[in-house]
């Protein structure tokens, strides 16, 4: 643990941002990704359509600790996962630069908010990612610079790092990689960065040679195990997935400069400009620097120690970070795919830091506590319009007289599922229809979750979608062992009213008629209303494109 005086800040900053963050998960409520990942905790395997199996862990903990189904109990490992995630980032940067450039890498960390949302508040494969992509960079270091500059002075170090051997921690080092890419297909980028790293440093090239090389490859293949047993089983359908069927249909608009413009722009909307700005400035800084190794013929030991150093990070970071906003011209990238790479650069800009704090304190103060103070604020306002409807038109908690009406306000589809669930005790009709039909179906497999999470404790009926783009559904549940059975229609009102949509399902049902509505009030009006309808004696079982 940390005992140090110095310390205490590390600490402070860990316990408020916990703090911060539970009180978000405790109020915001789950987004339709985080209710999909509800439903791989429901569904336990090796492996899933769309993501390796560690999401259904860290979202299970919550769930297995507390036994109660809501969104705060779904982000229980998140948000310790990421406490966690600080905690080893600290270590990092202590070991490669200074005490004080652990406390800003901490501190910058802490304040921005694409990592406090997408890694430690919201349910999601990044919540694993994180945690293990941050341990898996420790065990490296600790393997590729052996001895920390804290405890024994850069003499020593420096002397280390001339004479590296690789040891018994490179074999190690493949146990927490094989982790992080049981958590997101992110993790396969790494093991490329650091391949690429000890390829590009002369030193650490002799690991390529090592015995411990092979034995790291083998504990990184028996740690993928469950990853590539399932795929097995199922025609390498993740890896297809991931690789091709996700960009079918794309448009075929061919590359667009202006999208990786655009993508440019959202991350630096999304890390928040004062921490994105700088962030892009180091890491254009740093691949400058590594290009004077082709321009100049030698450098001191401590020149080639800090290139090295810096050049870890940039193999571990640039490509997700660069690539993934390069990819932008080709199809839309969402917000959490380039955020292991910013949060790797966030390392050397909490070096930067620390030395930009040498010349100027109250300046560096001043950036970080306004940085805080205004994302803060502005996420707390967000979280208060999301929970009441303070902008909402109309609205009895709208401020002003409110700005957006419910129907263009995106918020909305955040579902508070407490609310969906009171709905069907309350409603006589449908919690009658919930004890007589045999199971649930929708119309998009994203529906399923909170349909799932509102009703799992009324009743265990199982939920599925009848959807061209089923997900998990076309693994977990078999459509063949309903056959007769009465069953429920829920959808949204937006799908209610496509008379379509509705009657693509009528060829497999006797008779599919509607039952009533289940409103979702925010400041006193209805932001969602879930339609349900009665579908009598399933006929055929729906066929999947796939499972």
């Amino acid at each position: 643990m940390l005992t140090e005086s110095r310390d205490r800040l590390v600490l402070w900053l860990l316990g408020g941002g916990l703090l911060f963050r539970t009180l978000c998960a405790l109020f915001l409520f789950p987004g339709f990704d985080e209710a999909y990942y509800y439903l791989y905790a429901r569904n336990l395997d090796w492996s899933y359509f769309d993501h390796p199996l560690m999401v259904a862990l860290t979202t299970r903990l919550g769930l297995s600790l507390t036994g109660s189904i809501s969104q705060f109990t779904i982000r229980i490992g998140a948000l310790l996962l990421y406490t966690g995630s600080l905690y080893l980032f600290y270590r990092i940067a202590v070991r490669l630069f200074s005490r004080r450039a652990g406390q800003f890498a901490v501190a910058i960390a802490t304040v921005t908010p694409l990592f406090n949302i997408a890694f430690g508040i919201l349910t999601s494969p990044e919540n694993g990612l994180i945690f293990f992509w941050t341990a898996t960079l420790y065990c490296a270091i600790a393997e590729f610079f052996p001895q920390s500059t804290l405890a024994t002075g850069a003499s020593t170090e420096t002397r280390r790092y001339d004479t590296y051997i690789p040891s018994y921690r490179l074999a190690l080092l493949g146990v927490p990689l094989g982790l992080t890419c049981l958590s997101k297909y992110h993790g396969f980028v790494l093991a490329l960065g650091l391949l690429g790293f000890c390829l590009s440093s002369p030193r650490h090239r002799r690991v390529l040679r090592s015995p411990w090389m092979a034995a790291s490859l083998v504990l990184f293949g028996l740690t993928l195990f469950p990853l590539w047993f399932w795929n097995a089983q199922h025609d390498w359908i993740s890896f297809r997935f991931q690789l091709f069927m996700r960009f079918e249909g794309g448009g075929g608009g061919g590359y667009n400069p202006l999208g990786v413009l655009l993508t440019g722009l959202m991350g630096v909307g999304y890390l928040f400009p004062s921490v994105a700005l700088p962030l892009w400035w180091i890491t254009l800084g740093a691949l400058r620097q590594q290009l004077t190794r082709f321009s100049r013929a030698a450098f001191s030991v401590e020149e080639r120690l800090w290139l090295d150093k810096q050049a870890l990070i940039l193999w571990t970071s640039a490509p997700v970070m660069l690539g993934f906003t390069l990819l932008g011209g080709a199809t839309q990238i969402l917000p959490g795919w380039p955020a292991p790479g910013f949060w790797g650069m966030t390392l050397l800009l909490g070096h930067y830091a620390s030395l930009w704090y040498h010349q100027s304190r109250r300046r560096i103060r001043r950036w970080l506590v306004w940085t805080g103070a205004v994302v803060s604020g502005l996420l707390l306002f967000a979280l208060l319009h999301v929970s009441t409807g303070t902008l909402q038109r109309p609205g009895k908690y709208a401020l002003f007289g409110g700005v957006v009406p419910p129907q263009a306000d995106p918020s909305r589809e955040l579902i508070n599922i407490a609310e969906l669930r009171q709905r069907f005790q309350d409603t006589d009709v449908l919690a009658t229809a919930l004890d007589t039909v045999g199971f649930v179906f929708t119309n998009e497999y994203y529906l399923g979750g909170y349909i799932d999470m509102a009703l799992r404790p009324l009743t265990p009926i199982p939920v599925t979608a009848f959807t061209p783009d089923p997900r998990g559904f076309a693994f977990w549940t078999d459509p063949e062992n309903w056959l007769g059975q009465d069953a429920l229609y829920i959808t949204l009102e937006r799908f209610a009213e496509q008379s379509e949509v509705t009657d693509r399902f009528r060829p497999y049902f006797e008779s599919l008629e509607p039952l009533g509505t289940a409103p979702i009030l925010r400041g006193g009006e209805a932001t969602e209303v879930f339609h349900v309808f009665l579908a009598k004696g399933l006929k055929q079982p729906y066929i999947y494109p796939y499972g």
